[in-house]
């Protein structure tokens, strides 16, 4: 058997699995995950896996002989959990923290294993491991039977859409092999299943550490089992590539291959299907139309190509698509929306924001999205829906989002490719959540951009000014009300249209129903700026006066209007300054306790950092700051 060039015992070196999976193209690749409670040996079998396979080499197996004595559980003998567990902590702990992902292959399939870890604090680590798979073992220590963390990881499996499932009943040996304890968690584990949506498993009794049923031949220390051995099973079970070929053809948009002016192609990844030349496709969403003409790839041109392959289109037609298109079978195209209900699995240690906006990633689309409170989160150990306000760390929930524009999706129940996303933070950068699309809203089928006779450009040049929201944020009492307001009067004698929207006259009428708390203040925001963009759309110069103290809405405001259009002036008053005013008395409040969630006080202020304009009235006067403003965004038209 050939062997990789170079193997980690912490990881695999992605070079290395690319020139060994070169080597053996013939074979099929099976990815699948190793799932269950703390210490039902999930580690052991992977290392047996790796060992009975013949994936060690004898520098490792030395490391590992040295390692089991001094960290190994079982005596004198191996250890296989430490070919998996990498980290230092780990070791000392005897459990798995990260995903481990590990290559092996037999004579018949090429396999990747992640080891997802059994703690429920760490359920964003199992998600992530399972969200490539296409099977999932699911051990249960012989001894204990079914614990919380069998159930919350076969439920976290439902979800995730895997429809293969081995049930391994591990540790046989310690219960001398008898069959009516093997017999007794496979009754309970179907029971539990059945009500969760899982239709059907295999059950396997094995021992990963003395090595039963675990390769092809059968134990015979279980002479009552007439099941395949794990890998046996491993290596027959038909995965979903045919399932995905059998779908409508769908290949999201990586990027348009313009080498020079005599060729145009669309490359990707197909995600279901099959094409070839001649095929009629339907670009999403646009739902512009043409031909298949050639499927380009570095080998020469192809006939035929299906779901999982990476190809170039180009078409008859020069139609508009670009990265984050779909290109769809023109007769089954998938649906667009810009509103969905989806499950939420939350991986970051800040709680979700309702009404912020986020980076949606769904394949090669890239949209921002805002999702409104969790319907309920789920219990993933009662399986209980429960009201919540939002969700933490490790939280799974059901909640509505709407995105920026539409989208091509299909539910993930139905492809996983196109019903799956992540939730990136806009200013870290850091994945968030990750996202599973359950279906689009009725009410973004049945609304649509009515069209008008008179632009936004004849609203403006009637009034013969450029329209701007100029947006004042700073501390309470630092003075945003009273320079917007002297700003608004200047611009009137110079006959210009405005209107100004401040932040306590708003919220006895439009916003009256919202209140202090952070996801209020970001509900708030948002309202403002949907009214402040209908006013530019007037033709109209909007200044608002809010404190609006957190980073992420005043960019979602800037994002909602044209380039140019959000001019944000920071009234820059320090703090004790403005607690010294405290004309309206809040300060006080806030204080001593009597006025919960105030900025500055008890909930924090971001200050911009880079504002187009920055004022202050410790060296300035109202009219004097009024009227650098006025200096800094002339001319008007």
């Amino acid at each position: 058997m050939d062997t990789p060039s170079s193997f980690q015992t912490d990881a695999l070196i992605a070079e290395d699995i690319d020139a060994y999976l070169h080597q053996h193209q013939h074979k099929s690749l099976l990815r699948f995950i190793t799932c269950g409670s703390v210490d039902d040996g999930k580690s052991t079998l992977i290392g047996r896996l790796l060992y009975d396979s013949k994936m060690i080499f004898e520098d490792q197996l030395a490391a590992l002989e040295s390692d089991s004595i001094k960290h190994g559980t079982q005596g004198e003998e191996i250890d296989f959990a430490l070919l998996v567990d990498g980290l230092a902590a780990e070791r000392e702990q005897g459990i798995t923290i990260d995903v481990a992902y590990r290559f092996f292959t037999t004579e018949k399939r090429k396999f990747i294993v992640a080891d997802t870890p059994g703690h429920e604090q760490y359920t964003r680590n199992m998600v992530t491991g399972a969200s490539t798979a296409d099977l999932a073992v699911i051990l249960i220590d012989a001894r204990k039977g079914m614990l919380q963390q069998t159930r919350r990881h076969s439920y976290l499996v439902q979800l995730l859409g895997i429809r293969h499932v081995v049930l391994a009943v591990n540790k046989m040996d310690l219960v001398g092999y008898d069959q009516s304890v093997f017999d007794s968690i496979v009754a309970d584990y179907r029971s539990f299943a059945a009500s969760i949506g899982i239709e059907q498993f295999t059950a396997i009794p094995i021992s990963g550490f003395k090595g039963d049923n675990i390769t092809v031949a059968p134990s015979a220390n279980t002479p009552w089992y007439g099941g395949p051995a794990l890998i046996a099973h491993l290596e027959d079970v038909e995965v979903d590539a045919a399932a995905a070929q059998a779908q409508p053809f769908r290949m999201p948009v990586q990027w348009v291959n313009r080498p020079n002016l005599d060729f145009r192609g669309f490359a990707g990844q197909m995600a279901s299907g099959t094409i070839r030349p001649g095929d009629a496709v339907r670009i999403v969403p646009s739902g512009k139309t043409s031909t298949v003409t050639r499927i380009v790839t570095f080998d020469g041109d192809l006939d035929e190509a299906v779901a999982g392959q990476s190809v170039t289109l180009t078409l008859a037609d020069e139609v508009d698509c670009s990265r984050g298109d779909l290109i769809a079978a023109a007769g089954d195209p998938p649906q667009a929306s810009d509103q969905f209900r989806a499950t939420l699995v939350w991986m970051d240690e800040e709680a979700l924001k309702p009404g912020r906006g986020y980076w949606l990633k769904l394949g090669t689309q890239m949209v921002t999205a805002t999702v409104q409170q969790p319907e309920y989160e789920i219990d993933v150990n009662s399986l209980e829906h429960l009201a919540a306000k939002t969700l933490g760390l490790n939280s799974i929930g059901v909640a509505e989002f709407a995105t920026d524009r539409p989208i091509a999706f299909e539910p993930y129940a139905a492809n996983r490719e196109l019903g799956g996303f992540i939730l990136i933070d806009k200013f870290t950068n850091a994945t968030v959540a990750a996202g599973m699309i359950d279906f689009s809203l009725r009410r973004a089928d049945n609304v649509h951009w009515q069209p008008v006779s008179i632009s936004r450009e004849d609203h403006a040049g009637m009034k013969n000014q450029k329209p701007r929201v100029l947006w004042f944020t700073g501390l309470s009492g630092s003075g945003k009300s009273t320079i917007a307001n002297e700003v608004e009067k200047q611009l009137f004698l110079m006959n210009r249209h405005t209107f100004l929207l401040d932040g306590d006259n708003v919220r006895h009428g439009l916003n009256r129903d919202l209140g202090f708390t952070e996801a209020d203040r970001i509900e708030n925001i948002r309202r403002v700026g949907e009214m402040a963009k209908l006013m530019t759309d007037a033709g109209l110069i909007v200044l608002t006066a809010f404190i609006s103290p957190f980073r992420a809405e005043r960019q979602m405001v800037r994002e909602m209007l044209a380039e140019g259009e959000f001019i944000e002036i920071f009234v820059d008053t320090p703090l004790e300054v403005a607690e010294g005013r405290d004309v309206k008395g809040l300060y006080k409040k806030a204080r001593s306790g009597q006025l919960k969630n105030f900025t500055g006080i008890d909930s924090p202020y971001e200050a911009p950092e880079n504002p187009e304009i920055r004022v202050n009235t410790v060296d300035m006067t109202p009219v004097e700051a009024a009227r650098f403003i006025i200096q800094q965004i002339l001319p008007l038209k």
